[in-house]
């Protein structure tokens, strides 16, 4: 078996046609989706995160202000940058790109972002609205990985991008949940990682589409006993060859979210791409795989913020 390739960057084109359709509607009312992105710090690896996402929104239609400062700007300036940011009506959504300097606290700053400008959904209140299946921002790298199994059929996403659907039932305010075509019910899926970024947001998406999720970590013993029954898996810890030919079950699908170098400076993901290749129904690639995709989402979700905004 070889497995098929999911192509971040096709689908990735596709999406971002509909983000500058939204966006012409949008300005045709008055209202240009805008963007905030602060640097602080010269990290060449944030100055290429940052130029790729600025260079996003002004290829869709999206208005985007990039603020850089120095790597000794103080919490206190940058947090009242943050506010200014949230006060002002042209910016829909507020980045902050991490990591930031050790002498600022990383979470005091997203916690002071406005939930409703919260494009990258770290806030608490995004997590939470997550975790409650109520209105608000979806992690852009985990919202990525669904629309890529959205778009090999495994999975119907909710209509309407940066919506994570109708509160649970029993709820205030719920109503009867609409029938999905498909999801993942019967479905195992394994997310490898447990970070507040990715893991733990992945499982929870999965969890919504009603697959049996397993979240395994560096102190999961026998990785591969747990990934051989998965029928989805998705890697997220940053390490090379975590997931080997060996340890996937023939015929799954494979995520693969990591960002490695190999010893002669290659990109490469999590996972060994040749070899798993052989067993796996469907796999990502690195480059070209999540990373594309995590940046639409960040266009998808600023727009959906600006949408709000102007009632749309």
């Amino acid at each position: 078996m070889t497995a098929q390739t999911i192509d971040g960057n096709a689908l990735s084109r596709q999406l971002r046609a509909d983000v500058a359709r939204r966006a012409d509607a949008l300005k045709a009312r008055g209202t240009t989706p805008g963007l905030a992105v602060v640097l602080v710090g010269d990290s060449p690896a944030s100055q290429v995160y940052v130029r790729n996402k600025v260079k996003a929104c002004e290829d869709n239609g999206l208005h985007s202000v990039l603020e850089k400062y120095d790597a000794d700007l103080s919490e206190a300036d940058l947090l009242a940058r943050v506010d200014a940011l949230n006060a002002d009506p042209a910016i829909h959504g507020i980045l902050v790109q991490l990591p930031l300097p050790r002498h600022i606290d990383a979470q005091k700053v997203i916690e002071a972002i406005s939930p409703e400008k919260d494009v990258d959904g770290f806030h608490v209140a995004s997590a939470g609205a997550l975790m409650t299946g109520t209105s608000g921002f979806w992690p852009c790298t985990p919202y990525g990985c669904m629309k890529m199994l959205e778009s090999i059929g495994m999975v119907d996403m909710p209509p309407r991008p940066g919506l994570p659907g109708p509160p649970p039932e029993g709820a205030a305010g719920a109503r009867e949940r609409p029938v999905v075509a498909r999801d993942l019910r019967g479905k195992h899926a394994v997310v490898i990682g447990r970070s507040n970024i990715v893991g733990k947001p992945m499982a929870l998406m999965l969890l919504a589409q009603n697959a049996t999720v397993t979240v395994c970590h560096s102190a999961t013993p026998d990785l591969g006993a747990f990934t051989r029954q998965a029928d989805v898996v998705v890697a997220a810890v940053g390490k090379r060859d975590v997931l080997t030919a060996d340890m996937v079950k023939p015929g799954a699908v494979v995520i693969d979210v990591g960002m490695n170098r190999t010893d002669e400076g290659k990109l490469c993901g999590d996972v060994d791409f040749a070899g798993v290749s052989e067993v796996a129904g469907w796999i990502t690639p690195v480059p070209g795989g999540v990373g594309p995709m995590t940046i639409t989402m960040l266009l998808v979700n600023t727009l959906e913020a600006a949408e709000r905004a102007a009632g749309a």
